[in-house]
Order: structure tokens, then sequence, then C-alpha cells
């Protein structure tokens, strides 16, 4: 299941390698070697060398490097914290709302972060073999409300173009599905995965959208840019989706930094992730109140065009919601008061209104 093409650098793959690269110190090992029994490790070659190991807050290794902090569970972490379960309605099949629905054909990153959402099932067994796919498929098949599939997992880029192309083959033939959408983190931390073979596959009558994870501008190395550019030379709409967290970009400048530069390279800052309460992340997470106020500070700062949508995924699986800032209150019969990018307050009456909502 790994992907075609050149050999690459070997990746970060156990606790040796990072005392080797100075990552960790090696009285540390022990007790990161307690954490990666729970919660995988892989760290590219590229990522790996994107680090500074002189930095203790070092964005990128804060991501990727494994922490003693991950052993800390707080009571109201899960091990599936968005509610997966309850809405698989075929193996890897996910299907929350009523015209997508999400296929996990691998459990497999290239990359595994240490606040992932779905940390307790990725790194360990491959994913779905030919008849789970098969499974699957059909029951996309049987759905004609899905009008979008959304390839994830894991990551569905380790998998090898055979494979992709199966799969891409057989969702374009499905006359109700119109998008094919990849949640991925490999363009940036495995940028050598996007050849002009793997282009070659997403040339489909379905429209194929690429929806990039980035957390930090850290991450967009020249080869990962290059990577970028390749796919947007390709015709592919590319969005991003990034998660705050606490130490890392919970800092309006960092943020600035991170849109703006994904918006010089034809990528659209679709969504900033209120982080789920996945075991042992406890300490990433910023509060609801933190997040309101850093959009509220970008609203005044940044172009309408790199502006994500702060979402909270309710846990328990009952979807996500935008969470603010709001900037319109309810003032009285058809009177609002709306709050101004720097903050004063202005009274907006509605005629056409006949009261608040």
């Amino acid at each position: 299941m790994t992907s075609e093409g050149p050999q690459r650098p070997p990746a970060v793959v156990r606790v040796a390698d990072l005392v080797a690269r100075g990552l960790i110190a090696p009285e540390a090992a022990p007790a990161i070697e307690r954490v990666t029994q729970d919660f995988s490790l892989r760290i590219t070659a590229d990522m790996a060398a994107a680090i500074d190991p002189a930095d203790p807050a070092d964005p990128i290794a804060r991501q990727f490097v494994p922490g003693t902090a991950e052993l800390d569970i707080a009571p109201e972490e899960v091990a599936d914290p968005i509610g997966d379960g309850v809405h698989e309605i075929a193996p890897g099949l996910i299907r929350r709302y009523p015209d997508r629905a999400l296929l996990k054909p691998t459990h497999l990153c290239q990359v595994y972060c240490r606040f992932c959402f779905r940390r307790e099932t990725v790194g360990g067994d491959p994913g779905l073999g030919d008849a789970e796919l098969a499974a699957a498929l059909d029951r996309i098949r049987a759905e004609p409300g899905l009008f979008e599939v959304i390839l994830s997992g894991g990551d569905p880029l380790v998998l090898s173009d055979r494979r992709i192309g199966r799969i891409l083959e057989a969702l374009d033939a499905i006359e109700h599905v119109g998008v094919i959408r990849f949640h991925t983190r490999v363009p940036v931390v495995d940028p050598a995965r996007i050849t002009p073979a793997f282009l070659d596959l997403l040339d489909l009558r379905a429209a194929v959208w690429f929806v990039l994870h980035v957390n930090h501008a850290s991450e967009l190395t020249e080869n990962a840019r290059k990577s970028i550019r390749a796919l947007t030379r390709a015709g592919v709409p590319l969005l991003a989706q990034t998660v705050l967290l606490k130490g890392i970009n919970d800092d309006a400048a960092v943020l600035e930094d991170l849109f703006r530069s994904l918006v010089a390279l034809r990528v659209k800052p679709y969504y900033l992730h209120h982080l789920d309460r996945a075991r042992g992340t406890g300490h990433f997470r910023t509060s609801l109140a933190e997040g309101r106020s850093l959009m509220r500070t970008l609203r005044g700062r940044l172009t309408g065009i790199a502006q994500p949508t702060y979402m909270l995924d309710i846990p328990g699986g009952y979807g996500k919601v935008p969470v603010g800032p709001d900037y319109v209150a309810s003032a009285g019969p058809g009177l609002y008061r709306v709050t101004d990018p720097q903050g004063a307050t202005h009274d907006y009456r509605d005629g056409s209104d006949g009261g608040p909502d």
C-alpha cells in the first residue's frame, strides 16, 4: 500500500531515530517508547529536516514529536471524539450529512500528528481490504443522494497510484457522484509523492478537490510549495484546513502569516478547527473564547479570501458548526447592534425586518 515513484529518504519511525536526530534527549527515550506504544510515530524526512532541534518551541516538532503529556488523559477525552462509529454505514464509509460521505480506504499516514482525532485507529492495521472496499463502493452506488465522496483515513495518498486509480475510476463511474475530495497532508509533508503520473489520475468527469492540512507556515517548505503549485497547474482546486493548537498557532500573527502564505499559493483557507477531545491532547487545547478572539482579530487584518471559518465538531457525532465570533445582536424590533472589526458597535435598523429573529 505504499506509494510508487523514486526512493525517498527514510522517515523517522522509531524512538531511536528521534534520539539520533537530536529531537529528544537520550534519557527521555524510555518514556517516549511508552507513548508510542499507544499512539503511532512517523515523521517524513522532509518534516524532520524542517525541524530546528535547538528550538524547544519548534512548531513542526511540537506537532509530530511524541511527548509524555500525551499520557495525561482528561475525563472528557474519548477514543472517538467526533463519533465516526455512530455514522459508519459500511466498512470505512462514514455518512453524517445527506449529500456526502467520507471513505477511509487506509489507516496509515505519512506523519502522525500528536493531536489527531483518529489517533486510536491510525497507524495500526493498513485499512480496507479489497472485499471491504468493494462493499463501501457498492453502498455509495446504492445512495443516489451522495453527491460528494471525501477520501480520508489515515491519508489516502499513502496508497499506490494503482490503488488510488482503481478507487477514482470506480467513483467516477457512479453518475450521482459529482465531487471527489481528498483530505491529505502529503503534498506538504511528503511533496515528492505528487508526481506527473499521480496528477494524470485526477483528470476525471467528477471534479477532484484537495483539502490540505497545514497548521503553521513553517510547514510550507520550498518542496511543499512546488508540489502545491503542481496541483494548481493541474487544475485541482485547493482548500486548507488548520487545527487551532496551543503553543503552535494560537497567535493572530502566526495565523495571519499562514493564511496569507496559503492564499499566495492559490490555496483557500477553509476551516480553522477547534481541537477535538481525543485522548491525551489536552496540552494542545485552547478555549472557544480564545479561538473566537483570534478570529475577531483576523477579521480586521486579513483579506476575506484568507479567512477560514472557525468550526467545532460537536462531540458524539452531531456534526460541525461554525462558532463565531458573532458580529450582529438583536437590539429590539427591526434593530440590530453590529460590531465592526475594530470592536466598536453600531446600530443598524432593518426596515424590511418586522422584528428580531
